[in-house]
């Protein structure tokens, strides 16, 4: 039964095996410290093989991006086209970001979250100094290119990449073996991620029976009141707010658009990092919704860094609870100040380790709010986290697919297929579309036999 699962099938069942296993050790005391479950097997068997499906994960993303964007740009063929999809796509992102605060500031000032409430915690918040903005933006041109991508820094990635792709298309006709050899190597990667997609299941369930062991649901219900305002503000933007948008600037069908994203979001929550499904979220947009690589290729790393629509929502319901706890009146100004800072910090804070908790504490210490307040909601933060990335992905995917449907950059005969891409995008064997990639890059004989040895493999 389990071999004639699909891919997606098998995620679900080893997402709610992993709930229930890890909430059962919870609960029957297993995970004490110093027990033999916790030390070999929360913190040892499963904490391993976590940690390598998400590391598998985050090594394809520097070189994915690079490559797939530094194609697309040579794909685009136009500098001009390159800089309107740029800015329509920033313009875009920090909409939905404004929008997504917007929404949860609104939530939690109607239901006064917060308000009475007497919560003790031992837990305490050391709030990290994030970069100035003016090194935000200096550091987009790296330096040092190799250190950027050893560091993971997208942003100066992104420039390097889309540098390199403006490059090639000034040297014209001379560079069309390079690209077609970086083609290639994109098409390689691709595979990669096929391969290591099919161990999606076991990765799911490791992440999920490790955090439900630790975490258990005892500090959810204390909180219940901003953990429920929180959820419901995520669902609502992207279910309501992102489909909304989908549907009257692009035309497209929603149910399509959520049905093909349900495994990308899958994987968002089991790793709670936008960065590391960049390499699944490319693949579903670009072989199961038809939108062209080359406008992918930039938008969705690009998403990945700025579009922070999930971690919005966090600092607005937190902002209200934080100040309903301590009786802060925030006023007008105040939330606006709020607005203003999220979508300001969804730049500034790119690329930094505990991205939404240090883009929380900036928040707090601009409108007065105490930092320790933060320590109250760390103990639920983790899995919160995880929606809040599966929100960020799905945000990423409706922005690229507005962009390209409005570019003419898209296949909508893909899009509408609820098939389109299925197969391949959990095998790992060569089909129709891939071939005829292949016999593009080597109709000119450039490999010679090469191409049927791969045909055959």
């Amino acid at each position: 039964m389990w071999k004639n699962m699909g891919l997606t099938g098998k995620i679900i069942v080893a997402m709610v095996l992993g709930i229930i296993l890890g909430l059962f050790i919870n609960y029957s005391g297993l995970n004490t410290e110093g027990s033999f479950v916790n030390n070999y097997v929360t913190n040892g068997f499963l904490a391993i093989v976590g940690k390598l499906f998400v590391n598998s994960l985050k090594m394809l993303v520097v070189p994915l991006v690079l490559i797939s964007l530094i194609c697309g740009v040579c794909g685009i063929g136009d500098i001009r086209l390159l800089g309107r999809i740029g800015g329509k796509t920033f313009f875009i992102y920090m909409v939905t970001t404004a929008l997504a605060i917007t929404t949860a500031i609104g939530l939690g000032s109607l239901f006064g979250i917060g308000k009475g409430m007497q919560i003790e915690t031992d837990a305490v918040f050391e709030a990290e100094s994030a970069p100035p903005l003016i090194d935000v933006f200096s550091n987009i041109i790296p330096s040092n290119p190799i250190s950027a991508m050893a560091n993971g820094d997208m942003l100066s990635i992104i420039f390097f990449a889309m540098l390199i792709g403006i490059s090639i298309l000034m040297v014209g006709k001379p560079a069309k073996g390079l690209v077609q050899s970086l083609e290639l190597i994109n098409e390689v990667i691709l595979k990669m991620v096929t391969i290591i997609m099919n161990l999606a299941p076991y990765g799911v369930f490791a992440l999920l029976t490790k955090a439900m062991a630790e975490l258990g649901l005892d500090l959810i219900w204390s909180l219940l009141g901003y953990v429920a305002v929180l959820v419901g503000a995520l669902f609502f933007h992207f279910f309501v707010t992102m489909m909304v948008i989908l549907k009257l600037t692009s035309g497209l069908s929603v149910k399509t658009f959520l049905a093909k994203m349900r495994e990308v979001q899958i994987f968002a929550f089991s790793t709670s990092s936008s960065n590391a499904t960049i390499p699944i979220t490319l693949r579903a947009v670009t072989k199961r919704m038809g939108v062209s690589n080359s406008v992918a290729s930039f938008t969705i790393p690009f998403g990945a860094t700025i579009n922070m629509d999930g971690t919005a929502i966090m600092q607005g319901t937190a902002t209200i609870f934080i100040a309903n706890l301590y009786g802060v009146q925030l006023g007008v100004t105040g939330y606006l100040t709020v607005i203003l800072m999220s979508v300001l910090a969804s730049i500034g804070t790119a690329g930094v380790p505990g991205v939404g908790l240090i883009m929380l504490s900036m928040v707090f210490a601009q409108v007065g709010l105490p930092i320790e307040g933060i320590g109250l909601i760390l103990g639920v933060d983790r899995i919160l986290d995880m929606l809040r990335t599966a929100v960020n992905v799905g945000g990423d995917a409706a922005v690229t697919v507005i962009v390209a449907k409005s570019e003419g950059e898209m296949d909508l005969a893909v899009y509408n297929d609820p098939d389109a891409g299925a197969k391949e995008m959990f095998d790992g064997h060569i089909d129709a579309d891939s071939e005829r990639e292949l016999s593009a890059v080597f109709h000119d004989g450039v490999m010679g036999s090469e191409y049927d040895d791969i045909k055959r493999g």
